[in-house]
């Protein structure tokens, strides 16, 4: 229990991350069912049916995925209510947030019931109220049910914000698996045009509502790019932008096929159509987890205080030349006070205290050595990233040696191991299982484990030049894994405007990283020779350069 306690924040984050994709998957299928699959059947022929069927299974299955993670993420907080205030569970899931939560999942149950037990044939009159009751209850878990004003204005608006979410990435999925079924060009642009008209007025709806909740809940430009809640917020808007431009190509796209309706499916088109599809579907679940992130903090009008202002974030990312040389260990706060709380306990003949109990909720101090430290960590990385981008973009332009940079990952995740938490062992006084409590110890080891994995998989493809299969996948999806744990990363500062400072570094590094890992995705999944796969494969190795350049001007001070 005392481990759930120390990262009950992170797993709370994570699962209402997972709840909000399954949830949108589920509301987004069954509305693709009684929206599209079955009022388009007559026109689809033998593969309407088989549409029809999948998407059906798809709702039931995400249904049940957000049932059981909304579940987790209610039984979460009452275990921690009960464990810590000595609260009856009972009466910690008698509060307002486990009361609307049990609702949803009740809720979405009967939707995956009515669908189970109805298949293809579900109708839309006991569909279509189920999705509306589920997203009632869900509303009720935003910012909106906490507003002590304006609360049911809010509410409503929420509700609007995650229907345009339901029936356009939640969508996608089904979508996806049309577009596999769909054995002709001709079905192919049937299931498009319905799905683009539906996807239109999703977006419709997803700009309509974040227009009023951005007033509502930023308030000015100050609170946009001064809080933490606005910087996140800022980086939705940039990955929702990226979604209207691969939006956009499809919809091009099936506007072409319709011109063309005798094209034959080996060519290029409708392979373009899915692929730029699964983007969609990765970026709108990385947005997702960066919604999930918003409740953990305060809406930026009520953070009047300890906004950083628009010149201390131009001077703390004003480049400078990098810092490459590390202060000694000794030097740092934690190793300092544990050789002191060492000498103490020899003296006194008695087992040492640790300086830095992982998990135990106090933020360290930190000087100007731990300042120069991490800074120190971030510049090499982004020597690291910058050759590996050069060397892959000298592979891409015909260098073969060049071929073997993802050994390169190899050195970084070495590096980041030994340095990255000098608090930790292999270098502090902590154990390794003991530091795994600690939030931030605990992605930074996370991040070791992606690097490797990735490094080894990508380097067998480069050395074989293996493009089927899911082992040349795991480079662009650990990326784009890493990219959105990033966004979840949190530095513990007691200095409010210090961490924020950090977290606005660590924003664009997320988006690039998510840009590159799509971009490699595309290059993989794209016909070979097209243009598409041709600009995708050098996009992915200048966003990773984007990404060293951006570390080596991080600073802390």
């Amino acid at each position: 229990m005392e481990l759930l306690v120390d990262l009950f924040g992170y797993l709370s984050i994570v699962l209402h991350g997972v709840t909000l994709a399954a949830q949108s998957t589920a509301l987004g299928s069954a509305l693709f069912l009684v929206l599209l699959a079955q009022p388009r059947a007559w026109l689809l022929g033998a593969a309407g049916q088989r549409i029809a069927d999948t998407t059906a299974r798809i709702a039931v299955w995400a249904a049940l995925a957000m049932a059981l993670a909304a579940a987790a993420g209610l039984a979460l907080p009452a275990a921690i209510l009960a464990s810590t205030l000595d609260m009856p569970v009972a009466d910690a899931l008698g509060a307002q947030f486990a009361l609307a939560g049990a609702a949803r999942i009740a809720m979405v149950l009967l939707l995956a019931a009515v669908i189970a037990a109805f298949g293809a044939r579900a109708p839309w009159w006991l569909v279509l109220p189920l999705v509306a009751a589920t997203l009632a209850a869900a509303t009720f878990s935003t910012h909106a049910a906490a507003r002590l004003t304006d609360g049911t204005a809010l509410l409503v608006i929420s509700a609007i914000h995650q229907f345009g979410a339901a029936l356009w990435i939640g969508g996608i999925p089904a979508f996806l698996a049309a577009l596999a079924q769909a054995r002709a060009p001709a079905t192919a642009v049937v299931v498009g045009e319905r799905f683009s008209t539906l996807s239109i007025i999703g977006v419709a709806c997803l700009l309509a509502s974040a227009a009023a909740l951005a007033v509502a809940y930023i308030g000015d430009l100050a609170g946009l790019y001064g809080t933490a809640y606005g910087v996140m917020v800022s980086a939705k808007a940039a990955m929702f932008a990226g979604l209207l431009l691969l939006g956009l190509g499809n919809f091009r796209l099936i506007r072409r096929l319709r011109r063309d309706r005798t094209q034959s499916p080996t060519r290029q088109s409708p392979t373009r159509l899915r692929r730029f599809a699964e983007v969609e579907l990765g970026v709108g679940f990385t947005i997702f987890f960066a919604a999930s992130s918003l409740t953990s903090v305060p809406p930026a009008v009520d953070l009047r205080d300890d906004r950083v202002t628009f010149h201390e974030i131009v001077e703390r990312n004003w480049p400078q030349w990098p810092r490459l040389e590390s202060p000694e260990h000794g030097e740092l706060t934690q190793p300092a006070l544990q050789a002191q709380l060492d000498r103490e306990a020899r003296l006194a003949g008695t087992k040492p205290q640790l300086a830095f109990v992982p998990g135990a909720g106090v933020i360290p101090p930190r000087n100007a050595a731990d300042l120069a430290w991490s800074e120190y960590n971030h510049h090499w990385a982004g020597i690291f990233v910058v050759a590996i981008a050069l060397m892959a973009l000298l592979h891409r332009a015909g260098l073969r040696i060049a071929g073997h940079w993802p050994l390169l990952f190899l050195g970084l995740a070495g590096f980041l191991f030994w340095r990255s938490d000098p608090e930790a062992w292999p270098l502090g006084a902590i154990s390794f299982l003991d530091s795994l409590r600690d939030v931030e110890v605990l992605q930074h080891r996370f991040v070791v484990l992606v690097l490797v994995c990735f490094a080894l998989f990508e380097w067998r493809v480069r050395i074989t030049g293996q493009r089927q299969g899911w082992q040349p996948l795991v480079f662009p999806l650990a990326t784009a894994l890493s990219s959105a744990a990033l966004l979840t990363h949190s530095h513990a500062i007691a200095n409010i405007k210090e961490q924020l400072l950090i977290e606005i570094t660590h924003t664009p590094l997320a988006l690039a990283g998510l840009a590159g890992a799509w971009a490699r995705w595309l290059e993989l999944r794209l016909e070979p020779g097209t243009p598409g796969q041709r600009i995708a494969g050098w996009a992915w190795p200048l966003c990773f350069l984007l990404v060293g350049l951006t570390l080596l001007i991080y600073r802390e001070a």
